[in-house]
Parts: structure tokens; C-alpha cells; sequence
């Protein structure tokens, strides 16, 4: 059923009962003024016939002869006009007038008129104590008054507001109905706009024109955020689905070479049991340096692939000093030759992903102490935390500073790549792909720089500053985020060159 047609249904049945219901309280007040009116003529009558009752009632106590008393009645009943009465006293009834039959119980005493139903009909009778002169001369004068007339106008008034009431149910449903049809016309364009939006098939989506009603305004409101938000998860569960094809393309691709290799190291040690001691020792540590290829390569993929799911919620704030303290502590753990020196401002508190930004530390560490080493010495890596203030606003500046050989400027576009490493690196080709996408994703640039005191290389790391958690709402939506993904290329490439110009 039509907005409309509801609409017309409720007001043209409300505004008939509130009709009628203003009726009846018309009707009690009229009724009421009608026996005001009807009380008023009663005491009127009253004022009048009293005084020839106890004149009646005198001249029956002194028993005045037939014709006085006669007499006295005449005037009893000239003097009640057009109300009935009823005088009982010690020598009778007397009675004139239009008044309800003798059997009808009166009420004696009352002080003000009451209502006496008799037959069909109703009176309003007012009872008077009439006091005559002598012995025996007391007695009780009813008054009636018929109530046909108070009736007949009650009824009139009562079809009145039934017509009217009639009337207005038809009239006030017709104007609701067209009224609400007029108003609801932006409704029904709104609606005729959203029914041939498909986001699944078109890029379309609602334009909306403010109509200054309020309820409609609103709602077209909700429809573009509502589709914004459809657009949001749809392209994060198209983000979701490539980076699990890229996850699963990747390891196939990457995982092939090492697997064949261990293939082949198993089948050479099944096939040869009696295999000199030698080559036996050399076939295992070759399985175990595959063995550890894939997994450190599956890490690494599981890794990137978190980067690229990670919702606006994971974030919050992080005190970036205590990560790269952290870090520090664990290289120095695993690689007790290493001198790994830390040198921070203090606490430096960032928006970010703890667990992406401690794993870019990781990265980064690692990756000075197994390039930055030459002739044979221990790795020497140095690490620097620091507050500036730059275009962008407050930025802390982490820089990882080793002793190794360099990378030439003309190498340093594609260290970032997905699975580029030098022939000897024991890595996977993916640790600082991860660097590269955590700083992205923490809206942070990344710079390959020579080391300046030295040889050696320098990566530099900017990541903005900030006390409010509005940095994720910002970062995140804005990012591709397909690190995993075959079309990388664009996005890492832009991304690189705008670091290395700065």
C-alpha cells in the first residue's frame, strides 16, 4: 500500500473520531446549559407558585368553604403557566400540568432539580417544602418541567456532528491523500534514482539534490554512505582476493626452485646410502639452507599479505623508540658478534601498526648486518631516531647506517622489488619490500642514501608525528595496498621516486 494511501486511511479515520469526539463534549455542554435553562424557568415558577400553594393550603387547614379553595387552585395553576405541579398536604393532592403519571416515585426534599425518567419520557422536577399558617398546614410542591424539548435539540446537535464527522472523513482523507502525494514526490524521485543504481554493474552512484525536507535529505544521505561504504568492502574483498591469488602465485613461484632442490638432495640420500661422509655433509647443509630459504620466504609472504589486510582499527598509538629498542635487544640476541648501536631522541609516539612497524625495524636490521659487513668483520650497524619538523609537520626520522660496500644509485630502484636480491644474499628478496610497504602504509617515505661518513649504506626512514588516531582514517583508504599483487609496479614506482628526490 502507498505512503499515500496509509496516510489518507489513518487522517480520514483520526480526524472523524477526534469530530466525534469533540461532538459528544458539545452535547454534554449543551445538555447541561439546556438544564441550566430548564432549572432557571423551574425556580422562576417556583418563586411564583409558592405563595399561592400556602394560600391554597391555608384555606384548606380553616376549611374555608368549596369555592375558596376553587378559587385558590385556579390561581395555583395560573401563576405555573406552562410547568406542571403537584401540591400534596393533609387534605390531598392537587395536581395541573404536564407531569409524570402519580405512580411515578418524586424525590422529596431536594434543594436542586433532578432528572425523573417515567414511561419513555424525562422530567425535571424540582421538589419545594411549602409551609402553611394553623395546624396541618404544611405540605410538598413538585414542580415538572418536560425534557422533550432539551431532547429534540440534543438530537439536532447529535446528526450535525454525525454529518459533519461523515463529511469530514471523506474531505480530510482526499486532502491527506493528495497532500502527502505532493510531499512525498521527492520520495519517490529519490527512489526512482537509487532503483537503477547496480554497483556491480556500474560505476554510477546517487546524485542527490537537497530538497530541504529533512527526512528525504537524510535518507539520500544514508544511501551515498551506505554505497560508499559497499564500494569500501567490495574493493577490500577484491584487495582480499588478489592478495590471496598473489599469495598462492608468489610461493608457487618462489618455492619451486628450492623444492626442486630438495627434491633432488632426498633423492640423491635415498638413492645412495653408502654416500662418502663428505658429500653426505654437504647434501644435508644444502637441505638445510633450502629448508630455511622457504621458510624464512613463506614468512616474508605471510608478512606483506597481513600488510595488506590490515584494517583502520589495528592502529593506534605506538611509541616508535620502544620499537626500535626492542629490535635492537633481539638482534644483539641472535647475533652476539654484531655491534648494533642505538642512538633516539627519547619517546617519539607515532599513529601506526605495532606489528608492521617493529617487522620494517626487523627488516632494516637485518638487512645492514648481512650487507654491511666487508673483509670478513663483524657487522657494524648504527641507528638513529630523531624529531625534525619538515613541510609535513613534526616527522621522526629513523635512519639504519652500515659498513658494507653500497648500493650503486643506478641499483637503488629496485631494492624494493618483490623478490630482488643480490646472487649471494642468503634473504628471500622480500625484507625490504615489507620496509617499503609498512612506510607506505604509515603514510612515511623511504630513502636509499650513502652512508656519510664512510662507505656504506643509509636507509631513511620518515614516518609523521602525531597525538590523534586520525592519521589511520587518512593513510589507509588512500593506499593501494597490492604489494602482494602482479600490478605492483605503478604504485612501488611512484612511491620510489618520490623518495629518492627527496
Amino acid at each position: 500500500m502507498r505512503l499515500s494511501t496509509r496516510v489518507a486511511l489513518v487522517v480520514g479515520t483520526l480526524v472523524p473520531l477526534l469530530v466525534l469526539a469533540g461532538g459528544a463534549v458539545l452535547l454534554r455542554m449543551v445538555a447541561n446549559d439546556l438544564h441550566k435553562q430548564q432549572d432557571a424557568l423551574l425556580r422562576e415558577r417556583a418563586s411564583a407558585v409558592v405563595p399561592e400553594a400556602r394560600a391554597l393550603l391555608r384555606a384548606v387547614a380553616k376549611h374555608r368553604p368549596q369555592a375558596t379553595e376553587q378559587a385558590r387552585q385556579r390561581q395555583l395553576f395560573d401563576s405555573a403557566l406552562d410547568v406542571g405541579i403537584r401540591l400534596t398536604g393533609p387534605g390531598g393532592t392537587v395536581s395541573g400540568g404536564p407531569q409524570p403519571d402519580a405512580s411515578v416515585p418524586l424525590p422529596a426534599g431536594t434543594r436542586v432539580p433532578v432528572t425523573v425518567r417515567a414511561d419513555g419520557a424525562r422530567w425535571r422536577v424540582l421538589s419545594v417544602s411549602v409551609t402553611g399558617a394553623g395546624p396541618g398546614g404544611r405540605g410538598t410542591l413538585w414542580l415538572f418541567s418536560p425534557d422533550s424539548a432539551a431532547r429534540t435539540q440534543l438530537g439536532f446537535v447529535r446528526r450535525r456532528v454525525a454529518a459533519i464527522a461523515l463529511l469530514t472523513a471523506l474531505v480530510s482523507g482526499l486532502l491527506a491523500w493528495v497532500a502527502t502525494t505532493r510531499a512525498a514526490r521527492p520520495l519517490r524521485q529519490l527512489q526512482q534514482r537509487a532503483s537503477g543504481l547496480d554497483p556491480r554493474t556500474s560505476v554510477a552512484r546517487l546524485e542527490h539534490v537537497p530538497t530541504r525536507v529533512t527526512e528525504v535529505d537524510d535518507l539520500a544521505h544514508t544511501l551515498r554512505t551506505v554505497l560508499t561504504r559497499y564500494d569500501e568492502q567490495a574493493a577490500r574483498t577484491a584487495e582480499a582476493l588478489a592478495t590471496a591469488r598473489s599469495f598462492a602465485a608468489s610461493a608457487s613461484h618462489e618455492l619451486r626452485n628450492p623444492l626442486m632442490s630438495m627434491g633432488t638432495n632426498l633423492d640423491i640420500l635415498i638413492g645412495h646410502p653408502r654416500l662418502p661422509e663428505a658429500e653426505r655433509t654437504e647434501v644435508v647443509e644444502d637441505l638445510r639452507q633450502e629448508h630455511g630459504r622457504v621458510l624464512g620466504l613463506l614468512v616474508m609472504l605471510r608478512a606483506l599479505a597481513e600488510g595488506d589486510l590490515v584494517e583502520v582499527d589495528a592502529f593506534g598509538s605506538v611509541d616508535l623508540a620502544e620499537v626500535v629498542d626492542a629490535a635492537a635487544a633481539d638482534v644483539r640476541r641472535l647475533h652476539p658478534g654484531a655491534a648494533v648501536v642505538v642512538r633516539a631522541d627519547g619517546s617519539l609516539r607515532v599513529h601506526g601498526w605495532e606489528p608492521g612497524l617493529r617487522s620494517a625495524v626487523d627488516n632494516l636490521l637485518v638487512n645492514a648486518l648481512v650487507h654491511g659487513r666487508t673483509g670478513g668483520r663483524a657487522a657494524e650497524v648504527e641507528v638513529s631516531l630523531r624529531r625534525v619538523h619538515d613541510e609535513d609537520g613534526p616527522t621522526a626520522v629513523l635512519t639504519v647506517d652500515d659498513r658494507g660496500p653500497g648500493i650503486p644509485a643506478a641499483a637503488r630502484s629496485a631494492v624494493f622489488e618483490r623478490f630482488h636480491r643480490r646472487p649471494d644474499s642468503p634473504g628471500s628478496g622480500l625484507g625490504l619490500t615489507l620496509v617499503a610497504q609498512q612506510t607506505a602504509l604509515h603514510g612515511g617515505r623511504i630513502t636509499v642514501q650513502d652512508r656519510h661518513d664512510g662507505p656504506g649504506t643509509r636507509f631513511e626512514v620518515r614516518l609523521p608525528l602525531t597525538g590523534t588516531e586520525d592519521t589511520a582514517t587518512v593513510v589507509l583508504p588512500r593506499m593501494r595496498r597490492n604489494w602482494l599483487s602482479a600490478d605492483t609496479a605503478e604504485p612501488q614506482s611512484s612511491h620510489k621516486g618520490r623518495s629518492w628526490s627527496s
